[in-house]
């Protein structure tokens, strides 16, 4: 049974992924100034792109931040720092494009996709940054 000899721990690592994305998301939600779930409920495509983005930017370092610790502790640790380099990454675009609730939550394609990249490329670097 040496085949399955790591099942433990992969289980208690993907149990604490999937808390720590659950506990992303509901910060995230709550950090934003507009409604995610509301508008993507209504058919909002800005608002799932942004926030499906900011998803996968928060992933890549969560990702990095398992294959390296040496520890439960020590993933969720680094998947804390991870989250929260991705709500900076909101507030700073958010500073570049102060009217970016708004102009989400009217489906301006143009500005998820700005607030989207912007979490791919700080999880991308983020997700490097963890290398240790």
């Amino acid at each position: 049974m040496n085949v399955i000899s790591g099942l433990p721990a992969f289980l208690a690592y993907f149990a604490a992924a999937l808390g720590l994305v659950a506990l992303y998301i509901l910060v995230y939600i709550t950090a934003t100034a507009h409604r995610e779930m509301a508008l993507i409920r209504a058919g909002n495509t800005a608002a799932a792109l942004s926030l499906g983005a900011s998803l996968i930017g928060y992933a890549l370092p969560l990702s990095v931040a398992i294959r390296n610790a040496q520890s439960i502790l020590d993933c969720i640790v680094w998947g804390l720092v991870a989250l929260v380099v991705q709500i900076l990454i909101y507030w700073l675009v958010r500073i570049l494009l102060p009217d970016l609730s708004r102009r989400i939550s009217e489906n301006e394609m143009s500005a998820a996709i700005l607030l989207g990249a912007a979490s791919l490329a700080g999880g991308i670097v983020n997700a490097a940054s963890m290398s240790y």
